[in-house]
């Protein structure tokens, strides 16, 4: 039902999903960096046959009792994601997992969740937000402002900022994402960063955040900017998800060049939640 793919398949699995954009953003993202990146924790990529494929899914190697090994996943026919969902061992309904995807499939998972009785929560529903040209960035003015990397010893600092920090797991993802993807911050006069933006292994940059004292510098838009074009730069896509709740951020990319798919959104859904949060 699901064939796990090859080096070389993940190649032109990645050439197949340019077709599809946006509405492959995710994973084709994920793939355009693990084609590149050995990061850590890798995530299997599996598919309901090939070279057609119509259901494609990196899921981590091992998913139970953590947050944020979320599996991400695309397909062109609902009908082969519904029996994939339902029929094959691919997904444990017995066990909590978590599934982006876009939100046009919410109906799908509720009802496969329903027949087999265990709970399936919509957590999040973002714009996907992309930048076609890195060349018409408006020109931003850093002038007498540190722009750096984060290193490890900033794990701490973003996890405690980050909305869902505050969960152990986190500082997991956190090290994987400084470790191997671009970041970049505004450092003080000590060296310290106070704004900071991340690379997560889809290739979406995002956990921006800027320290509220230092707010209103103008530090969000410097950091978006940069680590577009360091992004850019190594042949990555230059996206983000911003939450329909998140005005400030939506204005944010949106001035700086940023468009969205009125007609895409893209959703993650946790299944049995309860055994994490219990």
């Amino acid at each position: 039902m699901a064939f796990e793919l090859s080096e070389d398949q993940l190649k032109t699995a990645e050439n197949e999903l340019k077709k599809y954009l946006p509405m492959s953003q995710q994973v084709y993202g994920f793939l355009v960096l693990r084609n590149r990146v050995r990061s850590d924790p890798v995530r299997r990529v599996l598919v309901d046959k090939w070279p057609q494929f119509r259901v494609i899914m990196c899921k981590p190697q091992v998913e139970q009792s953590d947050l944020f090994k979320d599996t991400l996943l695309f397909a062109t026919d609902a009908a082969v994601l519904e029996e994939i969902l339902s029929k094959s061992s691919v997904f444990d309904w017995s066990k909590y997992f978590c599934v982006g995807t876009s939100v046009s499939h919410t109906e799908i998972f509720k009802a496969v969740a329903s027949a087999k009785g265990v709970p399936c929560k919509r957590v999040a529903k973002c714009y996907l937000m992309t930048l076609e040209d890195v060349g018409r960035l408006p020109p931003v003015d850093s002038s007498g402002i540190s722009v750096s990397s984060l290193d490890e010893s900033h794990i701490g600092l973003v996890s405690q900022t980050w909305k869902f920090g505050k969960v152990d797991v986190a500082v997991g993802l956190i090290r994987n994402m400084i470790a191997n993807f671009p970041s970049c911050c505004v450092l003080d006069a000590e060296g310290k960063p106070v704004s900071w933006i991340l690379t997560y292994a889809s290739g979406a940059i995002g956990m921006l955040y800027t320290l509220p004292e230092h707010r209103g510098k103008g530090y969000a838009k410097i950091l978006v900017s940069s680590l577009a074009k360091r992004n850019h730069a190594l042949g990555y896509p230059v996206y983000s998800f911003i939450e329909e709740e998140n005005a400030v951020s939506y204005r944010l990319f949106a001035n700086l060049g940023f468009t969205e798919d009125p007609s895409y959104r893209e959703a993650w859904f946790r299944v049995n939640e309860f055994q994490i949060f219990q």
